[in-house]
């Protein structure tokens, strides 16, 4: 839940399946490309339910940070 909800405050970053983009995206493993395993499968494969995939895109790296510092402080 808190990953979801961090992923949602992000202005500049999709919450997408796929990280292969010119812009910057994010998903929860857990809940997406993992999502057909169980809490025990998932701890032992090292994806815990809070993990959020960032790939960064070609967006300014300033504006990239910022984005991130606002959704983290929620």
């Amino acid at each position: 839940k808190m990953a979801e909800r961090f992923m949602k405050r992000l202005k500049l970053a999709a919450i997408e399946t796929h990280v292969a983009d010119a812009r910057t995206c994010c998903l929860n493993p857990a809940t997406s490309t993992h999502r057909q395993m169980n809490d025990e499968e998932l701890e032992r494969a090292g994806v815990p339910a809070g993990l959020i995939r960032i790939s960064c895109g070609l967006e300014d790296k300033e504006d990239l940070i910022a984005d991130l510092a606002q959704a983290l402080d929620g």
